[in-house]
């Protein structure tokens, strides 16, 4: 796919970027270019290859999952306005 002056004019309004007229040429090389690139990566034979998140395996960090904290819930409503047992009270709202 080949990029022209009107596509690249097109590209600019649509991300709302202000071109002058004299570097819409220079673009539509540019882009030309980095699609080539694109084809070009497109044609690589990726069969058998793993995805990667990192390019040196590194192993997530896990921690046990163990409740540090709870039975506390008088304690963080003690503070509240308004209260209902264990539960922030908060005003109904209907419009």
């Amino acid at each position: 796919m080949a990029v022209d002056t009107d596509t690249v004019r097109r590209i600019a309004m649509l991300a709302r970027l202000n071109v002058p007229e004299d570097e819409l040429d220079g673009l539509a090389g540019e882009l030309n270019k980095i699609l080539d690139w694109m084809d070009l990566l497109n044609g690589a034979d990726t069969d058998g290859v793993a995805p990667m998140t990192a390019v040196k395996p590194m192993p997530l960090r896990q921690r046990a999952d163990a409740v540090t904290e709870g039975g506390i819930a008088e304690d963080l409503v003690a503070n509240a306005p308004e209260a209902a047992g264990a539960f922030f009270a908060v005003p109904k709202v209907i419009e």
